[in-house]
């Protein structure tokens, strides 16, 4: 051979081996991204899924790196090795995709023990059968190499156990795509668009993969799940970080739905049971399979709470009263309607919530009341007596509610008095005042604590639940006879100059002056300290806010000399 011959061949070597990596480089930044997954799933371990899915990604990444080494494996036994290397490296990821998708979503699975132990079957038997080919010759049939373009490839016919294997494969991953479209329909875009990039990341190495059964091939090799890979794989790590995947996890509302402790059922318009919580289920001593689809007139036939009395109702509030162990039960029904995104009524909500502890304050109160009038005509000091004592009683009661209201309570009745007493209110309404000021959040005591001791912002329907303590204050003093001026302000205080307030948007001389007083005093100190959903402003600050609001919040009259009070150093 000629040395000009001799370099021409070397050329031509060194140029295809330049192709050649050129060609892999796809595939490297491929393992590459992975790795990177891999890294950034593994700081969040401890987040809901996230250790399930590690597993997944490894198995991914073996089974693409399996197939790089493959491609440039040189022989039939080798390429056999790495092949059989791929198909084993494939069991992981069908093995922790499901388990991962029913931890993500938070999907009710019954018997998922039984049916993880089920799901090592066809993996479990498959990577026997191809560790032992050489005994059986069952999963490679007819294996050759061909020379086609850069690299060899391993080419056979696919035998029935291969086909029933790949069949599997795609089941498993269609029934996990399924259940991700299902979570889709979480009302959040936040978790919407989390979920469509792990469909995505789900999605695209079985679409390759099917390509390639099909004949279609989209890359020089003939499988091209390993570049489908690469892409589904560039997807979920944009997922990861730009959409905080397993850093701000969904949670399933079926959870919170069966976390209630209150008694819910889900009625639809044709007033048959779509949904019931464990708590209603616990009621009715029944199984949801026996109710699920039932009509509700028969499902609550003999249930003591009247709901087949309002199933053609859009809203109503009624209360039920029955026996249990020869104790009564006080039960309060609330009928909500719920709506699609076009506001036409689906079905109602029906909620129970056991008001039996109220009750009982209220039955408390009206035995305390009677007594009271009893005594009133001649023991008139007694009577003073046992006055301070129920308000040192009801001060107590809002002490084990809360325990803010203590040092709040005292503070807010020692301003409002001084208020009043610069405002030249008399000696009588001044008992009033104070007796409505050490109960101004009587009402709270209907309050449930996971909405009154939340940390943080509440919700619409955790607000309106709130606003409902004026009139359940109401409720509770106004038979008594000896609050019957106190009682304004548990009932006033939240009201507003410009009417915007609540329960009742009374405006302007509408508020009971009582009222108007003790609003000032409830919002500085409110203010002044710190809260669990608020700290405290500066002194200098809150002056400015009550001068702002002077005329729409506050009585720009009682607000004028409240703040010279401020200025002289009297609050």
């Amino acid at each position: 051979m000629s040395p000009a011959n001799s370099t021409t061949n070397i050329d031509a070597v060194i140029a295809m081996s330049q192709e050649k990596i050129f060609h892999l480089i796809p595939y490297a930044g491929s393992i590459g991204i992975s790795l990177g997954i891999l890294f950034y799933v593994w700081t969040w371990k401890k987040a809901r899924g996230a250790y399930v899915f590690f597993w997944y990604i490894l198995g991914q990444t073996l089974y693409v790196s399996g197939n790089i080494l493959e491609m440039v494996a040189a022989g039939l036994e080798n390429k056999l090795f790495w092949e059989s290397f791929q198909w084993l490296a494939l069991s992981l990821p069908l093995l922790t995709l499901p388990v991962f998708i029913v931890i993500y979503t938070e999907f009710k699975l019954r018997n998922y023990k039984r049916l993880f132990v089920l799901s090592l079957i066809f993996p479990g038997a498959f990577s026997t059968l191809v560790l032992t080919e050489d005994s059986h010759n069952l999963i490679y049939r007819n294996p050759t190499v061909l020379e086609n373009g850069l690299f060899s490839s391993l080419v056979y016919d696919y035998s029935p156990i291969v086909l029933t294997y790949t069949y599997y494969v795609f089941f498993i991953a269609l029934v996990c795509c399924a259940i991700l479209v299902r979570q889709m329909m979480q009302p959040h875009n936040l978790y919407r668009v989390q979920i469509a990039f792990i469909l995505a990341g789900v999605l695209m190495p079985i679409a390759g993969w099917a390509l390639s059964l099909s004949g279609i091939f989209i890359t020089p090799q003939r499988d091209a799940s390993p570049f489908t890979t690469a892409v589904g794989n560039l997807l979920l790590a944009w997922g990861l970080f730009r959409f905080r995947i397993f850093e701000v996890t969904p949670i399933a509302r079926g959870k919170v739905f069966e976390a209630l402790v209150d008694p819910v059922v889900i009625l639809n318009m044709k007033n048959r049971v779509v949904d019931i919580n464990t708590a209603m289920l616990d009621l009715l001593g029944a199984n949801a399979t026996d109710v699920i689809g039932q009509p509700a007139k028969q499902v609550f036939a003999n249930f003591p709470i009247p709901i087949r009395m309002y199933t053609d109702v859009s809203y109503a509030r009624t209360e039920a009263i029955f026996e249990i162990n020869k104790t009564q039960i006080h039960y309060e029904l609330t009928i909500w309607p719920l709506y699609n995104e076009r506001k036409e009524m689906t079905g109602r909500a029906y909620i129970c919530h056991d008001i039996t502890a109220l009750k009982q304050l209220e039955k408390e109160l009206r035995v305390l009341n009677t007594n009271l009038e009893d005594r009133v005509q001649g023991r008139t000091l007694e009577l003073a007596e046992a006055y301070e004592s129920m308000l040192e009683g009801f001060a107590r009661a809002l002490e084990l509610r809360d325990k803010e209201t203590e040092g709040h309570s005292r503070r807010v009745t020692e301003h409002a008095l001084k208020i009043a007493q610069n405002l030249g209110v008399t000696s009588d309404a001044m008992e009033d005042i104070r007796s409505g000021s050490i109960l101004h959040d009587i009402g709270k005591i209907s309050i449930p604590d996971e909405v009154l001791h939340k940390k943080g912002k509440l919700t619409p329907e955790e607000r309106r639940i709130i606003e409902t303590h004026p009139e359940t204050a109401y409720k509770l003093l106004s038979p008594i006879p000896f609050l019957k001026k106190a009682v304004e302000i548990p009932y006033s205080h939240h009201e507003k100059w410009d009417g915007t307030g609540y329960p009742q948007g009374l405006k302007g001389e509408e508020i009971p002056l009582s009222a108007r007083i003790f609003a000032i005093a409830d919002v500085w100190d409110a203010l002044s300290h710190d809260r669990p959903y608020n700290k405290a402003w500066e002194r200098e600050k809150i002056i400015e806010y009550f001068k702002e609001q002077s005329g729409k919040h506050f009585d720009p009259k009682i607000a004028r000399v409240f703040l010279a009070m401020v200025e002289k150093g009297e609050i």
